[in-house]
C-alpha cells in the first residue's frame, strides 16, 4: 500500500511542481525548469525548518489561494442554467475519454495521500495536546470523532465547490471558444486572457502556484508519514531533522524526485491529469485495505465502525474499483 502511495505521490509532485514552474514563467518570464526546481527546494526547506505548529498555520492560510478559481468563475460569464442542470443530469458517454475523466475526478476527490496525511495530522495534534490515543481512551472518542467528521465534511465540501468552479470556468471560456486541446498550464492561462480578460489570466496563474504550494508539502508529508510508520519509526513535522532522518529524507527524496520527473519532457497539464487518473486507480485497493482495518477490533479496539458506515464505506470502495475497471476495459478495447 505504501508503494502505491509513493508512486502516486511522486507523479503528483512532478505534475504540481512543473505546473507551478510554468505558471511563474508565464507571469515573470524565465526558465520553467529552474523555477520548478526552486519551488521544490523551497517546499523542502519550509517543511524541514519550520515546526509543525508554524507550518500547519501556513498551510491553513494558503488554502485561501483556492478562492482565485472562484474569482475566475465570477468573470467568466458562466451560463448558470446550463451548468447547474448538467450538474444534476450529466451527459454520460461510453468511451475511453469519458471513463478516463471519471476516474481522474474520483482520484482528485478520494486521493490515496489523504488517508495517510489526515491520520498523520490527527496524531500530530494528539501529541501537541498531550492527549491519549482514542482507542486507549474510548470514552473521550465521541467529541473527537464528531470534530473530525465536521472537519472532513467541511473540507470535502469546500474542495468540491472549488473543483466545480474550475470545471465551470473552463467550460464557459476555453471549451466554449473552441480551445479543447490544452497541453500545458501556461497554454490554458494564455487562452483565458483574450476570452475572460487579464484578471482571469493572472488569477489562474496565481491559483496554480498557490494550490501547488499547498499540495506539495501535503504530498511529500503523507509519503513521509507512511514510510516511517511502515518501518515502525516515529516521524513528525515537530521532530528535529537529526532525530527523524528517514521522515525528512522521504520528504526531500519524493519532492526532488517529482521535480526531476518534470524534466522528462511531459507537459505539466497532461501530467496533472494522468496523476489524477493514477490516484483514482490506486485509491480502490487502499480503500479496501482501510475498510478491513476499521472493522478489525485488534486495530481499532472498541471503536470499530458501525454497520451503516461499513456499508457506505464498501459501497464507495466498489464504485472506485468499478470505475477503474471500466477505464481499463475501454482503454484496452480501444486498442
Amino acid at each position: 500500500m505504501v508503494s502505491l502511495l509513493l508512486i502516486a505521490n511522486v507523479v503528483n509532485l512532478g505534475a504540481d511542481l512543473g505546473a507551478m514552474g510554468a505558471a511563474l514563467a508565464l507571469l515573470v518570464g524565465g526558465y520553467v525548469g529552474l523555477y520548478t526546481l526552486l519551488f521544490g527546494i523551497l517546499c523542502i526547506v519550509l517543511e524541514v525548518a519550520l515546526s509543525y505548529a508554524k507550518y500547519s498555520a501556513i498551510l491553513k492560510w494558503s488554502t485561501l489561494s483556492l478562492l482565485t478559481y472562484v474569482a475566475v468563475v465570477l468573470v467568466a460569464h458562466v451560463p448558470w442554467a446550463v451548468a447547474l442542470s448538467s450538474l444534476v443530469i450529466p451527459g454520460i458517454q461510453l468511451n475511453t475519454a469519458y471513463a478516463t475523466a471519471f476516474v481522474a475526478i474520483l482520484g482528485t476527490t478520494i486521493s490515496p495521500y489523504l488517508f495517510f496525511w489526515q491520520a498523520g495530522q490527527e496524531v500530530e495534534e494528539e501529541r501537541r495536546h498531550h492527549a491519549k490515543p482514542l482507542y486507549t481512551a474510548p470514552k473521550s472518542a465521541g467529541p473527537e470523532l464528531k470534530r473530525i467528521r465536521v472537519d472532513t465534511l467541511t473540507g470535502m465540501a469546500v474542495s468540491t465547490i472549488i473543483s466545480l468552479a474550475i470545471v465551470f470556468a473552463t467550460a464557459a471560456t476555453l471549451h466554449a471558444s473552441g480551445v479543447r486541446d490544452i497541453t500545458t498550464s501556461s497554454q490554458a492561462a494564455e487562452a483565458l486572457r483574450p476570452i475572460a480578460g487579464q484578471f482571469a489570466f493572472a488569477m489562474f496563474a496565481v491559483g496554480i502556484i498557490g494550490t501547488g504550494l499547498l499540495a506539495v508539502p501535503v504530498l511529500a508529508g503523507s509519503a513521509a508519514y507512511a514510510v516511517t510508520e511502515m518501518f515502525g519509526l516515529r516521524g513528525s513535522l515537530d521532530a528535529k531533522p537529526l532525530r527523524a532522518k528517514l521522515f525528512y529524507a522521504t520528504i526531500a527524496v519524493t519532492t526532488l524526485g517529482g521535480a526531476a520527473l518534470s524534466y522528462s519532457g511531459v507537459d505539466p497539464a497532461k501530467a496533472l491529469y494522468w496523476a489524477a487518473v493514477v490516484n483514482g486507480v490506486l485509491a480502490g485497493p487502499l480503500m479496501a485495505v482501510m475498510m478491513l482495518i476499521v472493522r478489525n477490533p485488534r486495530a481499532m479496539g472498541s471503536l470499530t465502525v458501525s454497520m451503516r458506515q461499513t456499508i457506505l464505506g464498501w459501497a464507495a470502495t466498489v464504485v472506485m474499483i468499478a470505475a477503474s475497471l471500466l477505464f481499463f476495459i475501454f482503454l484496452f478495447s480501444a486498442h
